[in-house]
């Protein structure tokens, strides 16, 4: 297992020149200067209050909660293992984190979430109207970075950028859909496939590091044929990184606390967890466990339940188990790419840890 303490104090390290960066493009507060330099020149006047009000306030509220800030983190090292200079481009380690928490805020508003990173969601504090705007402004906002630095890139490598960031988009919805439809029971929620399953993570979490990696990679000067494996790695950590989140809500007090206690039950989340425990439940508890998550429960005593027959028959385990397996087969995919590097070990520490974390 990765020496936590060691990828932790990385993450602690990275996140303040991560934050300074999401500044210089999205600052805490706006004014007249920064809105003409990135809207361009109002025909009339900005109202900068109300933008304040509407965009940076929200947005800044959610970002200054935390986060583990890991996507921006793999872009670089990323980057680094292919023989790039991070600093370079270290402006683009906006991009995949801001988008990150824009799916974050607006998924908060589809699951009717109450918590986020231990205090209300946004929506709760400040409306859904405000939340799914500044949700969805924070998927265009980040791409400032290109419009801004598109003298320092070369037309080729610019376009790949764009195409990146269009087709990861397009793929975040498509699996964000996916689960909605799942856990609304308006598609056949009850006989989901592990296959299925994991071609929704791979597009609605493998995405977004999958666009990080791609995005390192890029700018590296990396091939076409390397800049797809290293994209494939860093789905698959995605993914494994969704599968232990979903771990962790089962099964992990301190997570719980964060995120709040069973949000994945009261969701109705057909996790891969669930769909384990389906596929080998008696008749009876899984007809249990599917009434418990088509209710969207907030009960305390529905979600220990249900949470009693995921355990009863080895879902946790189960999913541990498949997280593992994708990220040992996953590095083997590239291992042969990278050279031998400092980056290159503490990239690998840095998979173990997100796959085997605690909180």
């Amino acid at each position: 297992m990765a020496d936590e303490s060691d990828i932790v104090k990385l993450l602690e390290e990275k996140k303040e020149v991560i934050d300074n960066c999401i500044k210089k493009y999205i600052p805490e507060k706006f004014d007249e200067k920064y809105l003409e330099w990135a809207l361009g020149k109002p025909r009339y006047k900005y109202s900068v209050e109300a933008l304040n009000k509407s965009i940076a306030e929200p947005v800044w509220d959610l970002l200054n909660r935390g986060g583990k800030r890991w996507r921006p983190v793999l872009f670089l090292l990323i980057a680094e293992a292919l023989g790039g200079d991070p600093k370079k481009y270290l402006d683009l380690v906006v991009v995949p984190e801001v988008i990150h928490n824009g799916t974050l805020m607006v998924d908060d508003i589809e699951d009717q979430s109450e918590t986020r990173r231990g205090k209300p969601c946004t929506h709760k504090i400040f409306g859904e109207d405000i939340a799914i705007n500044a949700g969805n402004t924070m998927y265009y906002l980040p791409l400032l970075v290109l419009m801004k630095n598109k003298d320092k890139l070369s037309d080729k490598v610019l376009v790949k950028l764009y195409e990146t960031y269009t087709q990861e988009m397009i793929n975040v919805s498509s699996g964000q859909g996916t689960d909605i439809a799942w856990h609304k029971g308006i598609a056949n929620s009850d006989n989901i496939t592990e296959a299925e399953y994991m071609q929704m993570c791979a597009y609605k979490t493998g995405c977004l590091s999958r666009m990080s990696a791609k995005l390192g990679a890029i700018v590296a000067g990396a091939g076409d044929d390397t800049v797809e494996k290293i994209g494939k790695f860093a789905e698959a950590i995605g993914v494994a990184f969704q599968i232990q989140d979903d771990v962790l809500s089962a099964s992990g007090e301190a997570f719980q606390k964060k995120k709040g206690y069973g949000d994945d039950i009261t969701e109705g989340k057909r996790t891969l967890i669930v769909i384990n425990t389906l596929k080998k439940a008696g008749e009876k508890d899984r007809k249990r466990l599917i009434e418990i998550l088509n209710i969207h429960t907030r009960d305390e005593k529905l979600i220990t339940e249900a949470l009693g027959i995921l355990k009863k028959y080895g879902g946790v385990d189960y999913a541990k188990g498949v997280a593992k397996e994708m990220v040992r087969n996953t590095w083997k995919e590239v291992d042969s790419i990278l050279k031998p590097s400092d980056a290159k070990e503490k990239l690998k520490k840095f998979v173990d840890y997100l796959v085997e974390r605690s909180i």
